[in-house]
């Protein structure tokens, strides 16, 4: 060996020796980390039980108000139960003897189709679920990726697509879409917990959550023993996803990938096909060894952003925001829902049931950059309104009157009234057009979409 090549030698030996070392530097790091903050989890259900946390609790539960579980009792109920038995509830929690209830099963309609399974807990349950929360946040919230946005206090939907955006704009126009199945009723037991221990050390506060994991499901009278999965109806449960997934935001972190995760919505931008179906393979693989989670196959795809949506929006080629069809499609269906004919409402009551529907839907949907979007579907309410009207004049003369009281020449208004055309045909004719004209809608409250989006 001629000296050139020992030294080389040398001086790779040195070289994984200081990476040894740095290796070894940061696991004791890490486990001084995880050390110190077990040291402060050391007495959390003393502040779980504090009565100013419990206090807390009690107005959160009062205020999202919500249906009774399993006992029958209301949020109004809870008051005179705390005040008998608040002692006795301290009790059970400090020693860690607490049993939560069986929670109410409900089943509501998804977007898509099927149905949403709710768990619903006793309103004490609730409470109790509710003083855990606001105790645990904020030790887990410094921990999470600042690329989460879901169930996080300050963080919103917006501010996820917003950051979707910033990462299309920089060229990595191929999303990796990833939706888990049935996410929420496969989440493993033990490797939350071992997720919770790793930080918590009151023993107290983590037998409790295993216990609310473990609480039976009652299905028809009968209690179903549940052995994976966190009910979506409970105020820990959130919490508790994003802490199982932490996991996967933190992988996606060290391998340096552009994301964006919303619950068990998460999106990875690359710049080619062939590094999105790369990552999607290796994604799988890790969900599926490492958190027991499945991808859901038919709701996944590696494709142009243009082709997907995100948490009810598309993002453009040109970085552009816009609303997904999806969206538009399922707002349609709202109005089809309140316009339909046979309701007997008058049209006022329509007015303000979709003034309701539309608001708090244009409140989310204003992130777009094109609000001249929304004019078709503006013109489209306006037209199923105008059906609607003509549908309860019923004959041809009280159309006629009613369309001449609002300005329409007698003429045209008997010829309109008179015509065989379908009410859809009649709502585009010029005298009604006249008749109930934008002015008109604006005059009886009705929300504009693109002005509401513009403004």
């Amino acid at each position: 060996m001629t000296n050139e090549t020992k030294f080389a030698s040398s001086a790779n030996n040195g070289l994984n020796t200081q990476r040894m070392r740095a290796k070894r530097f940061e696991e004791q790091q890490i486990q001084e980390a995880l050390f110190k903050d077990k040291a402060l989890t050391t007495c959390l259900m003393e502040k779980i039980c504090d009565p100013t946390n419990l206090n807390r609790a009690y107005k959160r539960v009062k205020a999202n108000k919500g249906a009774p579980g399993i006992d029958g009792m209301t949020v109004d109920d809870m008051g005179k139960f705390i005040a008998t038995h608040k002692e006795r509830l301290r009790e059970t929690l400090l020693t860690g003897t607490y049993q939560p209830q069986p929670v109410r099963e409900v089943e509501i309609p998804k977007a898509g189709k099927g149905k949403r399974q709710l768990g619903i807990p006793t309103v004490i349950d609730r409470l109790v679920q509710q003083a855990i929360l606001q105790v645990l946040q904020p030790i887990f919230e410094a921990k999470f990726s600042k690329s989460s946005f879901g169930f996080r206090p300050g963080r919103s939907a917006h501010q996820a697509v917003k950051q979707a955006q910033s990462h299309v704009q920089a060229g990595k126009d191929i999303v990796v879409d990833i939706d888990l199945e049935k996410f929420f009723d496969r989440i493993n037991h033990d490797i939350l917990m071992s997720k919770l221990a790793r930080v918590i050390e009151d023993k107290r506060v983590l037998k409790v959550i295993r216990a609310f994991l473990n609480a039976g499901i009652m299905r028809q009278g009968v209690c179903i023993k549940r052995v994976e999965g966190a009910p979506q109806g409970g105020s820990l449960s959130p919490l508790l996803s994003n802490i199982l997934l932490d996991e996967l935001d933190k992988e996606l972190e060290r391998r340096g990938h552009s994301f964006c995760r919303y619950a068990d919505d998460c999106n990875v931008y690359v710049k080619s096909l062939a590094a999105g179906k790369r990552v999607m393979d290796s994604l799988k693989q890790f969900l599926s060894k490492r958190l027991r989670l499945k991808v859901n196959e038919g709701k996944s795809a590696v494709s142009k952003v243009t082709e997907r949506q995100f948490l009810g929006f598309r993002i453009l080629q040109n970085s552009k925001i816009n609303i997904s069809e999806q969206s538009v499609e399922k707002m349609k269906n709202n109005v089809r829902r309140i316009t339909k004919r046979n309701r007997g409402r008058s049209l006022e009551r329509v007015i303000t049931e979709l003034n309701e529907k539309l608001g708090g839907w244009i409140n989310y949907f204003k992130l777009i950059d094109r609000p001249e979007q929304l004019k078709g579907l503006d013109s489209w309410i306006r037209h199923k309104l105008r059906c609607y009207r003509l549908k309860q004049r019923k004959r041809s003369y009280p159309k006629a009157i009613f369309l001449i009281k609002l300005g329409v020449n007698p003429r045209s208004a008997w010829n309109t009234a008179k015509s065989g055309k379908g009410l859809w045909r009649l709502s585009r004719t010029p005298a009604l057009q006249q008749a109930m004209s934008n002015a008109w809608f604006n005059k009886h409250g009705l929300i504009n979409l693109e002005q509401r989006a513009s403004g």
